[in-house]
């Protein structure tokens, strides 16, 4: 595969990106994992065994609590239609490779659907393709093998090139690196049997992003969360 200019104009632009990156790493870190439950049950009907994991999206950080972030709206949107027990494992800053070691350590349990939203620090961190591929189908087997996943709900990363919070040229280096990494993650969900991939569809409009222009909001949450019980519902019919 040939290498792309973005990776080309990388070293040197060496020096600027990395004390952009820095800059932005602080503003980044401004907000909390808000306070709520990170496991219960809720709604009626069939059961539900659902697992959250993922990076601080997946925590919530952007929300005033857990039950109006990702999880929250989650479970909200699948207790119309299911008796959900549900657990969230969630960590600011997680990379696949962080999420895969937590994993290890927790106590294996069945889960009919993972939800799994990570990659923005896989980005900022300088995984490759092909490492990141790699770690994906390892995360796969685990859940799998350790938690009897059915269903693996694999979010696709944000339009990290359109975020405003981040200047110019790093906006660029990680928008099309994110880009690559999500078309490489919907090309190892298209092989896998369980695996599916989830593009985010969700306006770039200011109301959808946190007070630090990095995160999503409260109504971005709202949005993913109903996006993707609707992903669930409908690889569970068929």
């Amino acid at each position: 595969m040939p290498i792309a200019l973005d990776q080309i104009l990388r070293i040197p632009l060496a020096p600027l990106l990395v004390a952009q990156g820095l800059g932005v790493r602080q503003r980044a870190n401004t907000l909390s994992e808000p306070p709520g439950a990170r496991e219960g049950c809720a709604g009626s009907g069939v059961a539900l065994r659902l697992l959250i994991i993922g990076d601080s999206s997946a925590a919530g950080v952007g929300a005033r609590s857990q039950e109006a972030a990702l999880s929250g709206q989650l479970v909200t949107a699948l207790a119309k239609d299911f008796a959900v027990s549900w657990k969230l494992i969630g960590e600011t800053s997680a990379t696949t490779s962080i999420i895969l070691d937590r994993l290890a350590k927790v106590e294996p349990a069945p889960f009919d659907v993972v939800v799994s939203a990570l990659g923005v620090n896989d980005v900022t961190r300088g995984s490759s393709r092909g490492f990141w591929q790699t770690r994906q189908r390892q995360l796969a087997k685990r859940l799998v093998n350790r938690f009897e996943a059915k269903l693996i709900v694999a979010s696709g990363l944000p339009p990290m090139g359109a975020y405003p919070e981040l200047p110019q040229p790093l906006r660029w280096v990680l928008g099309q690196q994110a880009q690559r990494l999500d078309k490489a993650l919907a090309e190892v969900c298209a092989t896998h049997q369980v695996m599916t991939h989830l593009p985010i569809d969700i306006p770039f409009e200011p109301h959808f992003q946190a007070e630090d222009g990095y995160h999503p909001s409260e109504a971005a949450y709202a949005l993913w969360g109903q996006m993707i019980a609707d992903h669930i519902r409908h690889h569970l019919r068929n």
